[in-house]
């Protein structure tokens, strides 16, 4: 089987530090508490060599963790409600236009500075800024996903926090698997790295370039695992 990739995503990238592929490992749908490491002899293990680098879709990590806040257990303030109002709606997806991730912000971060965050907005966006809202209310809310039934309706019902300690569990994956990985925050407009193995051989920002395109895709793909490899060699990936 030879490297594939998404719909309307490229395999190859160029980049400033060189060209890479990129390719998808398509999986079952995952579930709350599967256990990643399993995950990573099922559908990895099998294409990885040498060399490989493997990005890892922050949402398959928080669902293994159980980092998940449903609904039922949550109550819609008058705030949530008057707030989601005024929201802009995010261009990478739902935000907090959605009540239910403002009543998440306004449970995680508290009323009043919610409500700053708010008004900051308002008054950036009229001299042109945009994202001061997620800089003050802080990642945990802007990387909060979840509470929408687009792609799959199971996620209707709940909201995915990020990932606990992303980094240890890159360790924890290279030291079990022998695979080297990152975990990733990415939409079609972002590309944020939480964690990422001790013996990573690229920086930050070098990974930023190669996964700027998003390619896992942000619809109902079920393909959470890129492999990174240099051109000048080629990658196998499930189909």
């Amino acid at each position: 089987m030879g490297l594939t990739a998404n719909k309307n995503k490229n395999i190859e990238i160029k980049t400033t530090s060189g060209i890479y592929l990129r390719g998808v490992i398509k999986t079952h749908f995952i579930s709350i508490g599967e256990n990643y490491i399993d995950l990573m002899k099922q559908y990895v293990l099998p294409y990885y060599e040498e060399g490989d680098v493997l990005s890892i879709s922050e949402k398959v990590i928080s669902l293994c963790q159980k980092r998940i806040v449903y609904k039922k257990d949550m109550r819609i303030s008058l705030l949530a409600k008057i707030l989601s109002g005024f929201a802009s709606h995010s261009v990478s997806g739902t935000g907090v236009d959605n009540v239910w991730k403002m009543q998440f912000a306004i449970d995680h971060a508290g009323g009043l500075k919610i409500l700053w965050a708010s008004i900051c907005s308002g008054i950036g966006k009229l001299f042109g800024h945009h994202g001061i809202f997620y800089e003050i209310a802080g990642k945990e809310v802007s990387g909060l996903d979840g509470f929408y039934d687009k792609a799959f309706k199971e996620y209707g019902d709940f909201g995915i926090m990020l990932p606990s300690s992303p980094s240890d569990v890159c360790n924890e994956i290279y030291k079990k698997t022998g695979i080297i990985s990152v975990i990733v925050d990415a939409n079609d407009f972002a590309c944020d790295i939480l964690g990422e193995c001790d013996c990573t051989p690229y920086t930050d920002e070098q990974l930023k370039e190669i996964l700027r395109d998003n390619p896992s895709g942000q619809s109902d793909q079920l393909t959470p695992f890129v492999m990174i490899r240099k051109k000048d060699r080629e990658v196998q990936c499930a189909e």
